[in-house]
């Protein structure tokens, strides 16, 4: 495990990115955590007194990372960009499972299912995890049938959420 003391930041305008807050892991520290590896890996452990759990370290280049710190998290540790946290980390090679309505509805569609299958790990976690936070069963059957559309139509995750998000924003 690692133990960082850093000051959280926001990216300005960039892309997909735009208005993330995050750390930065530099590369010796990244090193320690995954030695050799420049892809996107998952951490756990604790920012202050806040546990994290299947949290993805991302590249930025040169062997550095950064990790993404959402909503969640901002309010649990009560500190906003500029702020400086203490950060335990660990690499976090516990398998997430995929929620297992979305992957049966996902066979229904074999084009979507394949697709689907040959995505990253970390991508196929995050249409998962979109399933898993929805707060109800109508919202959860609504999610998996964009998902499974996306799938069919071989959209990956931020494409599906730009063309969901578009889409709904005029029957709101």
């Amino acid at each position: 495990m690692i133990v960082l003391t850093t000051i959280i930041k926001k990216i300005g305008k960039n892309g997909e990115k735009t208005r993330w807050t995050y750390i930065d892991i530099p590369k010796k520290i990244a090193e320690k955590l995954k030695p050799g590896c420049k892809k996107s890996f998952r951490v756990k452990g604790k920012m202050d007194e806040y546990s994290l759990k299947a949290l993805a370290l991302t590249p930025v280049g040169d062997g550095n990372f950064i990790l993404a710190i959402n909503a969640t998290v901002r309010k649990a540790i009560k500190k906003i960009d500029g702020a400086s946290v203490v950060v335990h980390l660990e690499e976090d090679i516990e398998k997430i499972a995929i929620a297992p309505q979305m992957l049966e509805c996902l066979k229904d569609e074999p084009l979507a299912c394949k697709y689907f299958e040959e995505l990253p790990t970390a991508h196929q976690n995050w249409f998962s995890n979109w399933v898993k936070t929805a707060k109800t069963d109508i919202t959860v059957a609504k999610r998996i049938a964009v998902i499974v559309k996306a799938c069919s139509q071989k959209m990956g995750f931020l494409d599906m959420m730009k063309a969901y998000r578009d889409e709904n924003k005029f029957t709101q």
